[in-house]
């Protein structure tokens, strides 16, 4: 018995050597090293051999090994682990879809193990990583705060909630980028409604954002351009207010006082209700 178990462990570690050092080039799917199919080496080998490809920095053939645990060996602990590597390695080849796939099914099989948090990071991270360019679908940022808040929530006291609370904070300022894109494009081509729609939306939804002074100061630029002196004047009250010490604020002084204006709430459209409210400590 103990000679057998000493030839097992020998034809073991044999096949683990080649399935680490093998040609990848020679693989086909379903197959290791030298055709050998897949089914022949244990959940760990290939779990191995999936590492082995990570520090080689083949993320893509490395998801296919992990792939192939979670196929193979399905009840396994290999399978739980190879599942969120699987995870990772796609995110590692910038197969953002699959990546995604990976961490949901993690998710859904094991919402309590302590890799859960980091499967909900790498699912939000899924739609993150390609929002970075202000040209990009917007449908992926609302999805991108979706999965974060998710991570936030779910998960307060992981290592993953201070990061995903920064990239939700980026995230949120690049929705009020594209608002703002969209609005300067409007404004220089003097179709200055739809231009006070857009810089509206990033000072009543986007407030916290880096975008709001300009949106203000542009509010200014719009309303006075359109005759509207009253609204234009709330506008950089607001300013004066809340960012005085920024070059909008300098921008929108000389801009009204050139025209002999006050920066003061005037009327009674939204800019002054903002600054009524905003005054009374409900606006910020």
């Amino acid at each position: 018995m103990a000679g057998g178990r000493s030839r097992n462990a020998v034809i073991g570690a044999a096949f683990s050597a080649i399935l680490l050092v093998g040609c990848s080039a020679q693989e086909q799917p379903g197959t290791g090293p030298g055709g050998v199919p897949i089914e022949n080496y244990t959940a760990e080998q290939i779990f191995e051999r999936g590492e082995f490809e990570m520090e080689r920095s083949d993320a893509e053939r490395a998801a296919y090994y992990f792939g192939e645990v979670e196929r193979l060996y399905p009840y396994s602990d290999w399978a739980k682990r190879a599942l969120i590597m699987q995870a990772y390695s796609y995110h590692r080849a910038k197969d953002y879809e699959n990546s995604r796939s990976a961490a949901q099914r993690y998710i859904d099989f094991y919402p309590s193990d302590e890799d859960a948090a980091y499967a909900q990071y790498l699912l939000a991270l899924s739609y993150y990583d390609q929002i970075e360019e202000v040209g990009r679908d917007q449908g992926l940022t609302f999805q991108a705060l979706q999965a974060l808040r998710t991570v936030i929530e779910r998960y307060p006291d992981s290592e993953y909630a201070r990061s995903s609370i920064l990239k939700f904070d980026l995230a949120f300022d690049h929705l009020a980028a594209k608002e703002m894109e969209i609005g300067r494009y409007y404004l220089k081509r003097e179709n200055y409604g739809a231009a006070i729609s857009r810089f509206r939306v990033v000072v009543e939804d986007f407030q916290t954002t880096t975008h709001t002074a300009e949106a203000l100061h542009r509010l200014v630029e719009a309303y006075l351009s359109l005759g509207l002196v009253e609204e234009a004047q709330s506008a950089g009250a607001i300013l004066g207010y809340n960012y005085r010490g920024t070059q909008w604020y300098e921008d929108s002084y000389k801009l009204l006082t050139g025209r002999g204006l006050e920066l003061e709430a005037a009327g009674d459209s939204w800019l002054a209700q903002v600054y009524r409210q905003m005054i009374k400590g409900q606006w910020i």
